[in-house]
């Protein structure tokens, strides 16, 4: 039976800040999906941070125009709940006044892909906030490219075998189907700059698909801040496909990652409980796991895949680094470079100023300068 599982997600409010969606926006949301009679076949609705998203399973194929306008009508519900409720940001990845048959483009994320279900099948969605698409990067790499990490990669043959990667260039909205073995320096050279390059989505090499991640960047599409991108993406499992707990422990080193507060930061991405709010902390990037298995596409699930006591550890550890490179201060490497700093129109207008200021140095007078002088040893 072929099913498609889409991951929809969107930023329409949050209390007090970019904390978490409230109760009632939330409500709104599920009232929305439950009342779509027939058109699914399981659905799952929670948040990170202050994005919301939608696990959706049905049997209409990927961007499908009637299970994105599901989604954007739910959100929609939420942003109206959320301006009732004077929540910040309210709508704020809405970015279309209406929905023009796929919410691609339009704001929210979208992470999905359309297989032949095996008998027992099993699969990870992650979302992540306070971070751009980018951000996976890593982990994916670790997932399918480093053994250290990942020992399937030399004991399961399908693995060894190798992958398809396709990476985006999120710039110019182009994309490349690399191989493993033969493309390995290529992709490394690419996933090396997370802010250009994101990985899109992996298969077999007979075109089997394995995961999918979000990829538009709010502001190349919005021209100005209005967020980071706040990423997610889902993994299938298992088998032939890397187990759960290789693809859950790719997050165990909390790596920088571009985000923070004002998205203008490098902080590390910390693994944390399902439903967790954004933290006032610096609001450090956060990474959420939930794992089904579906059957018939149908939902046993979420296990919360960060929640078990070693965690714990992880996130001490992502707490320790995140302070310490804010003690850095506005230092970079601390803040973004400016073409990746979301408030590069602030940036630009300081950097106005002092360039307003600058004066041409005065060529200085070396005519009575020896040029042959050479150093002598005093001795």
């Amino acid at each position: 039976m072929k099913i498609t599982v889409s991951v929809i997600k969107a930023d329409v409010g949050g209390v007090g800040g970019h904390t978490k969606p409230s109760d009632g926006l939330l409500d709104a949301v599920r009232r929305t999906i439950k009342d779509s009679t027939g058109l699914l076949i399981d659905h799952y609705i929670g948040y990170c941070g202050d994005d919301t998203h939608v696990v959706l399973s049905h049997t209409h194929g990927v961007d499908s125009e009637k299970i994105h306008k599901l989604a954007w009508d739910a959100f929609m519900a939420g942003t109206q709940v959320a301006k009732e409720e004077g929540l910040y940001g309210a709508g704020q990845d809405l970015l279309r006044d209406s929905f023009s048959g796929n919410v691609k483009g339009m704001g929210p994320g979208v992470a999905e892909m359309e297989f032949e279900e095996r008998p027992n099948e099993a699969f990870t969605v992650f979302a992540a906030d306070k971070t751009e698409p980018g951000a996976f990067n890593y982990p994916i790499y670790r997932m399918f490219v480093d053994a250290l990490s990942n020992t399937g990669l030399i004991v399961n043959k399908n693995l060894a075998d190798g992958v398809k990667i396709n990476i985006m260039d999120v710039e110019k909205a182009q994309i490349a189907e690399l191989e493993l073995w033969q493309d390995k320096p290529t992709i490394e050279a690419a996933l090396m700059y997370p802010g250009r390059y994101v990985v899109d989505s992996v298969t077999t090499k007979d075109g089997e698909p394995i995961l999918a991640a979000s990829t538009d960047r709010l502001h190349n599409i919005a021209g100005t801040y209005v967020g980071k991108d706040d990423p997610v993406c889902v993994v299938r499992t298992q088998k032939k496909f890397p187990a759960t707990e290789e693809v859950g422990s790719v997050f165990n080193n909390p790596h920088y990652v571009a985000g923070n507060t004002r998205g203008s930061h490098n902080m590390p991405l910390m693994p944390v409980r399902l439903n967790s709010a954004a933290t006032i902390n610096f609001c450090i990037p956060i990474v959420q796991a939930m794992v089904f298995s579906m059957h018939n596409g149908k939902f046993t699930g979420p296990f919360d895949g960060f929640s078990t006591p070693d965690w714990d550890l992880i996130r001490e550890k992502a707490t320790e680094k995140a302070m310490a490179i804010r003690s850095q201060g506005f230092i970079h490497p601390a803040t973004l470079v400016p073409s990746e700093l979301e408030y590069a129109e602030g940036y630009r207008a300081r950097v106005n100023i002092l360039e307003s200021k600058m004066r041409p140095i005065e060529e200085q007078d070396t005519s009575n300068v020896d040029k042959k002088m050479v150093y002598e040893d005093p001795d």
